[in-house]
């Protein structure tokens, strides 16, 4: 209150008569206005050299520059060369029209701010984490004050505003595991356990889910419990499940496909089985996850981090307070630890330092 008095007393209350008299009286208010834009160029600036637009800073950033952007407004009004109720009603004004947007927030881009604020609130799901609203579905690369980005199995990057993630159901997949599954119809002649061998996946089930004219339809299922490679477990299970098939003597082809084409009764639709070292090639290919969801992983990986600096930094504070009260005989000790804390957290904050230079290049050349 103290601040705005003497901005208002600064300002005076006396309209300024002639032309030049207003370009007087007007420049203090134009001062602020450039200074305010300056400072808020600059700050963009600097948080984009420092690449803190990480999962963790990128909300907070966009927040300091609305805060900056609102303050410097309040003090330009009350810079202005008019009488204090025309003042007073500029400010009212502001203010009705902050309620209103409020208000209206559903539908305007303020409605994503609010719901960005709620999403973080929530927490319902992470960096790098799966999720699925309507029909999109992706790792989660970016989180902000407006818009949430997932990179999807494709490799792309589908920007979602933060009110659609409020106003659809989100699903998310357990960072504990989650179910793999998939569907496979067989004869009415196979023996249903056989279907669930070889699926590669922690306790695999079978269950029936129809019973057709000509085939029963199972799906199998497992738990899986590194969900990163949700995309790759996904393409095992049902490569697990041809394999054993086909090495059970089961054909998965149904009568209809049979009665179109004249076959001997001996011949079978099996494919040769692969050699060993074609499946020791295939074991040691690349991950697909790591091409499909790089921006996602990284993500993951900064905000990680940033958790872990944060607890290095709690562990220090409470070694600080430890030290206050302890005795000549805990010093030593603590001193250590104080000093391996440190270490820590200097490699911690260099590390992560480089991991947000280097995402901040690959921005860039991508923009280029």
């Amino acid at each position: 209150m103290f601040l705005i008095q003497a901005v208002t007393d600064a300002a005076g209350s006396e309209t300024p008569k002639g032309l030049v008299d207003w370009i007087v009286a007007l420049a203090p208010s134009a001062l602020i206005l450039v200074l305010t834009i300056v400072i808020a160029a600059g700050l963009r600036h600097w948080f984009e050299r420092r690449a803190s637009s990480a999962q963790g800073h990128q909300m907070r950033n966009q927040l300091i520059l609305l805060s900056l952007t609102a303050v410097g407004l309040v003090i330009v009004v009350l810079m202005l060369p008019v009488s204090n109720e025309f003042r007073s009603e500029i400010l009212s004004l502001i203010g009705i029209v902050l309620s209103a947007g409020i208000a209206l927030s559903s539908t305007t881009f303020l409605g994503n701010m609010l719901a960005g604020l709620m999403l973080r609130a929530v927490r319902n799901f992470r960096s790098g984490d799966f999720i699925g609203v309507q029909e999109h579905f992706g790792r989660v690369s970016e989180r902000g004050l407006f818009h949430t980005e997932i990179q999807t199995e494709e490799r792309n990057l589908v920007t979602l505003p933060n009110l659609y993630l409020v106003t659809n159901p989100v699903t998310t997949v357990r960072s504990s595991g989650t179910i793999v599954w998939a569907t496979v119809s067989l004869g009415y002649d196979v023996p249903r356990a056989r279907t669930a061998r070889n699926a590669g996946l922690e306790d695999p089930f079978v269950t029936t889910q129809e019973l057709g004219d000509f085939s029963v339809t199972y799906r199998i299922a497992g738990l899986l419990t590194e969900v990163k490679s949700l995309i790759s477990a996904r393409s095992r299970l049902r490569g697990a499940m041809l394999d054993s098939l086909h090495g059970g003597g089961i054909e998965i082809v149904s009568p209809i496909f049979q009665n179109q084409r004249k076959l001997e009764p001996d011949q079978v639709f099996i494919p040769k089985v692969q050699s060993k070292r074609a499946a020791k090639v295939e074991q040691e290919a690349p991950v697909p996850e790591e091409i499909l969801f790089d921006k996602a992983e990284q993500a993951e990986a900064e905000e990680k981090m940033e958790r872990t600096l944060s607890s290095v930094a709690d562990e220090l504070k409470a070694v600080d307070a430890e030290l206050k009260s302890a005795s000549e005989e805990e010093r030593p000790v603590l001193e250590r630890k104080r000093q391996r804390l440190e270490v820590e957290r200097e490699r911690l904050s260099e590390q992560l330092e480089r991991e947000k230079e280097e995402n901040h290049k690959k921005k860039e050349e991508e923009r280029a």
